[in-house]
């Protein structure tokens, strides 16, 4: 009996040693109950990992190299991240065996080519920050339910589309901060609905390149040396960036089947035309800053919401430019040489909240403003009066900028007609201090409208006869306040969220 006791004790023992053995953490590293292993200061791949770890995170280490001995034993592995570590090889097959593996990160390490015999169960891997300088297409071979590729920021020059058919289930490829020059052929990948290539040096695209992207919704390619917007862009696409190219005009006949665009930005080109009644009808966001326009767009979608011709060439505003635009929410035209903004050109834009038009010509507040209007900037205009009439409609108006003009007074009325005004800005023009601005200045402070602490500021220290005419117009401005002073004081309303462009 004693003898059984004792082979059951030892048995019990081994067993516990083993559980024990078996839920040790490797040294260096954290793990959780969600088998999850995470380790620090490594300068080569952690030993005495748990078979069934799942999620495997070794980033910001120094592992040189990754061999199939290291992971071959961790079949259960869905989550590798070893980035940031100076990885230089990952030997061919070394992650074969881990049949469960969907996620694999190697970004920002000196891989010179995609590691070779991934596992056919991957579905996002990311080498982008590499030094890759080319593709082939074996690499790709099995990888059937691969759907985000990133390659961005390596040294891939030219991109064969062939190299990458294969892929048949990739919904988002990142190929932006490479070098590439050349692309060739048609890329066939069916499910693919963002392509972003972005910052690379491609002149133009081969003609049926898009043709085979029928899912495509999200195209990127600023940065690059694209004369013109490339051809048969695929009917499905909702956002189209080309910003800081070569571009000289949007035509009809490049973007006319584009009918589900949504957000077109062509920032910082060389426009100098865009067609009128560009047929796109479903365009909310159309971004042309930093071009050579002479013209404001018009007769564009009617569900426009918001324009940015900032920093063009433009010169008047009417209302045949934006009668159209009844959906329109934010328009922003500084930067250009706007002289002329006819009265009640945006009457048909009753949508509209925020106007910037600073850094322009312009003499005098654009009259017939919508009543809709929260944020109207005018910076650095040669406006050197404010009419009531201009004023009159704006009973939403929060935040008004007219910094650096050539104002010398700030009627009363202007109070009274801007009841929900909560900022403006005054500095930088030539003050007139009277009476009637300190009391201005005195209501809104009252108000508690955010204005300039310097406006208007007195110094108390002036001597002589300079100290008797301060206080002589200390009090006549005193009784002067005194004499106009409303019965009651305008309340402020509840205020509204407005566009919080720079000031």
């Amino acid at each position: 009996m004693m003898w059984f006791l004792m082979i059951l004790l030892a048995s019990i023992t081994s067993h516990t040693l083993v559980c024990i053995c078996s839920n040790v953490c490797p040294k260096k590293c954290v793990c959780d109950s969600a088998k999850s292993v995470q380790c620090f200061r490594l300068q080569s791949f952690p030993t005495g990992i748990t078979k069934d770890v799942r999620k495997l995170n070794l980033g910001y280490n120094h592992i040189k190299q990754l061999k199939g001995r290291d992971i071959s034993g961790l079949t259960g592995l869905e989550e590798v991240i070893i980035s940031s570590c100076g990885v230089e090889v990952v030997e061919a097959n070394a992650l074969r065996a881990q049949g469960l593996l969907r996620s694999l990160d190697l970004q920002k390490n000196k891989l010179h080519q995609i590691p070779r015999g991934l596992p056919p169960s991957l579905e996002t891997l990311n080498v982008g920050h590499n030094r890759i300088t080319g593709l082939q297409e074996s690499v790709f071979e099995g990888l059937k339910k691969l759907r985000l590729l990133d390659l961005q920021n390596n040294q891939i020059t030219n991109l064969r589309s062939n190299t990458l058919s294969t892929l048949v289930k990739l919904e988002c490829l990142y190929l932006d901060g490479n070098q590439i020059e050349t692309v060739q052929g048609a890329l066939r990948l069916p499910q693919l609905n963002l392509l972003s290539l972005g910052n690379n040096k491609i002149r133009c695209f081969p003609s049926a390149f898009f043709t085979p992207l029928q899912s495509l919704t999200t195209l990127r390619l600023p940065g690059n040396l694209l004369s013109r917007v490339p051809l048969d862009l695929p009917h499905a696409l909702s956002y189209l960036n080309l910003d800081r190219n070569q571009i000289r005009a949007l035509r009809n006949r490049e973007m006319g089947q584009l009918r589900n665009l949504t957000s077109l930005s062509a920032s910082y080109n060389r426009l100098v035309s865009v067609d009128g009644g560009l047929r796109l009808p479903n365009l909310t966001v159309l971004e042309l800053p930093g071009n050579h326009l002479r013209v404001l767009p018009s007769r564009l979608s009617p569900k426009l919401e918001r324009l940015d011709c900032r920093q063009n060439s433009i010169q008047e505003v009417t209302f045949q430019h934006l009668s159209g635009m009844k959906q329109l929410k934010h328009l922003f035209l500084e930067n250009n040489t706007i002289w002329n903004f006819e009265a009640n050109a945006l009457r048909n834009s009753v949508h509209i909240t925020n106007l910037a038009l600073e850094q322009n010509l312009l003499s005098s507040i654009p009259g017939g403003l919508p009543e809709s209007l929260i944020r109207l900037d005018l910076k650095g205009n040669r406006i050197e009066a404010i009419q009531e009439q201009e004023l009159r409609s704006l009973k939403r108006l929060q935040v008004l900028n007219l910094r650096r003009n050539k104002l010398t007074s700030l009627p009363q009325i202007t109070l009274d007609l801007l009841p929900r005004l909560r900022t403006v800005y005054l500095d930088g023009n030539p003050w007139n201090c009277s009476c009637e601005l300190l009391g201005v200045k005195r209501t809104l402070l009252a108000r508690r409208v955010e204005i300039p602490k310097e406006l208007c500021t007195e110094h108390m220290s002036a001597p002589g006869d300079s100290w008797r005419a301060y206080l002589m117009a200390q009090d006549r401005c005193e009784e002067y306040f005194m004499e106009t002073a409303p019965e009651d004081q305008v309340e402020q309303t509840d205020t509204e969220e407005y566009y919080d462009y720079d000031s």
